[in-house]
């Protein structure tokens, strides 16, 4: 529903076939496009394309008039020069990473075999032999708080054993948004969706809002269960949600060279102020009505026992949903329609350009201002918007706590079916449908014709129950794979997730230094950009390794 946008004027050939009329132009190649041709002394169609073009490719429209009478001319696509393919750099770096694993892989099996590990501990530390092979090197540390702690003592207190799948979870996701915010290798699927629909870089956000809720289940109870006083926590949570914003606004925020005093243009909004004020909101919800006494509790209808004995959480968590609702489609919007969800620019025929984001873009304006939100949205390339949009904004910052409260759940699971692997796992299944069909009413299984469309920009309520299905799936895969079967460790994910708050503000502070960024040579080129990329997100994977050996973690 773009309208149509001018691409070139193509002179007359003036009657000569030898000299024909040309003009050359370049087009985008990620979605299918169409090509509306007309004729600019009758004003007609003469006739329309749609192709799909591929990368690099050399394509010739040759028109011609087969009656001049009539005016009816053909309009062939020809195909100079095929496109190349842009997915070799993906299939290569895929291959290089599954050899380091193999060689790692191999090294450990080797290091299984008595004599070969005695060797190596020899040369390495002679001294330290002994303690080395007899120690648990890298355990994590239980002694943490509510802070970098998610599942400490909930979970077994005869053990004190972590959740790792929690922390493989969130360093998965935590990579994941790392690679794309630093490019992606400049593939379309590694940056956000323009406005509806999904990519790979629009999952990873509201899976990392989840597993931050299921973490704060697990280790709010165990706090209370080992003593702490409800007052002594609430104060560690609003003191935790307070650095988290202060972090986002000054450090994590475009203008942090200009210095912390360079408001006129300062973005309030942000990742790591939703993650602060979600963190804030969830976990004083889950305070106020947890309880510190173990054992589960008697629900008349054992399949609800997890959620029940929360039906406060559950009317107040309904109640914002209805806010998200009523503002969306109630507010009065000023020169937009009612429910306006779209782009605006050359959105819906360009007949609301200044409309961007509807209810959520006008809030941002009203309260905010609009040089103190973001500025170059991902809907001002394929729609052409001119206004500022915040993805972070205030009103989608209710759903982000909607998304939050069903990883708390999560946590409610683990803590209700205490070490019984068959129940937790079915029940993760069990959300995970019920997300999905949620998604399926609420977007009528279409990216664009649904009630309400899934839309990262937005964040819906159908990109909630969507992301959260997936991640309720994921969530399943690597605790059956890491904790029941223990068949991974969750190694490398594991340790950026140890580390998360560290990783993720030093990739953001340091996005423009070598090693970490380099001048390219061609950077049209997919397999630099892939380099250089997947380069950065490695040593943020490293660097968060040599932490986890040494015991640093950075908590707030």
């Amino acid at each position: 529903q773009c309208s149509y946008q001018f691409l070139a004027f193509v002179p007359p050939s003036g009657g000569s076939l030898r000299e024909a009329g040309t003009a050359s132009v370049m087009v985008d190649t990620p979605h299918p496009l169409t090509l509306l041709l007309n004729s600019s002394a009758a004003d007609t169609q003469l006739c329309k394309i749609e192709y799909h073009f591929g990368e690099f490719g050399n394509y010739s429209l040759v028109v011609k008039t087969l009656n001049a009478s009539t005016k009816t001319v053909s309009c062939d696509l020809i195909i100079n020069e095929g496109p190349i393919n842009s997915y070799l750099p993906i299939l290569f770096a895929f291959l290089v990473y599954m050899g380091i694993l193999a060689v790692l892989i191999a090294v450990r099996l080797f290091m299984k075999i008595d004599p070969v590990r005695n060797w190596v501990y020899k040369k390495l530390n002679p001294r330290e032999t002994d303690r080395l092979i007899n120690s648990e090197l890298g355990s994590p540390n239980t002694t943490d708080s509510i802070n970098c702690d998610p599942a400490p003592h909930s979970w077994s207190t005869a053990s004190r054993q972590r959740l790792h799948s929690l922390d493989t979870f969130r360093g998965l996701s935590l990579v994941i948004m790392v690679f794309v915010n630093y490019g992606g290798g400049k593939y379309w699927f590694f940056k956000h969706e323009s406005w509806n629909g999904l990519t790979v870089a629009d999952l990873v956000f509201p899976w990392f809002v989840f597993i931050m809720g299921t973490s704060i289940a697990l280790s709010l109870s165990s706090m209370l269960r080992w003593g702490s006083s409800k007052w002594k926590v609430l104060r560690k949570i609003l003191w935790r949600s307070f650095l988290l914003i202060l972090l986002g606004i000054i450090v994590v925020n475009p203008n942090y060279c200009l210095g912390p005093l360079s408001w006129d243009n300062l973005r309030i909004p942000g990742v790591l102020q939703r993650l602060g004020f979600t963190y804030l909101v969830v976990a004083a919800l889950e305070l106020l009505f947890t309880r510190a006494e173990s054992g589960t509790w008697e629900a008349p209808y054992p399949a609800l026992q997890d959620i029940l004995p929360y039906w406060p959480q559950w009317i107040f968590i309904l109640m914002l949903e209805v806010v998200w609702l009523c503002l969306t489609f109630l507010l009065p919007v000023p020169d937009c329609p009612r429910g306006y969800l779209g782009p605006g620019g050359i959105g819906d025929f360009g007949n609301y350009p200044n409309c961007t984001g509807g209810a959520a873009g006008y809030i941002d304006r009203l309260l905010l201002g609009e040089k103190h939100i973001y500025q170059h949205p991902s809907s001002s390339v394929t729609y052409q918007t001119t206004m500022p949009y915040d993805p972070e904004g205030i009103l989608g910052t209710i759903n982000s706590i909607v998304m939050a409260f069903l990883g708390l759940q999560a946590g409610k699971i683990t803590l209700f079916y205490k070490d019984q692997h068959k129940q937790i796992m079915s029940r993760f299944v069990i959300w995970s449908i019920v997300m999905g069909i949620i998604s399926a009413i609420l977007t009528k299984c279409s990216k664009e014709e649904g009630f309400i469309p899934v839309n990262k920009n937005l964040w819906s309520i159908s990109y909630v129950t969507t992301t959260a299905c997936f991640a309720f799936i994921l969530l399943l895969l690597i605790y059956y794979l890491v904790d029941v079967k223990k068949l991974w460790s969750g190694a490398p994910f594991f340790y950026p997730g140890m580390n998360s708050i560290l990783v993720y503000i030093g990739h953001e502070v340091f996005e423009n230094y070598f090693p970490f960024k380099w001048k390219m040579q061609d950077s049209q080129s997919h397999a630099e950009h892939l380099t250089q990329n997947l380069t950065a997100t490695t040593l943020w994977v490293i660097i968060s390794y040599v932490l986890y050996r040494r015991r640093i973690f950075w908590k707030i």
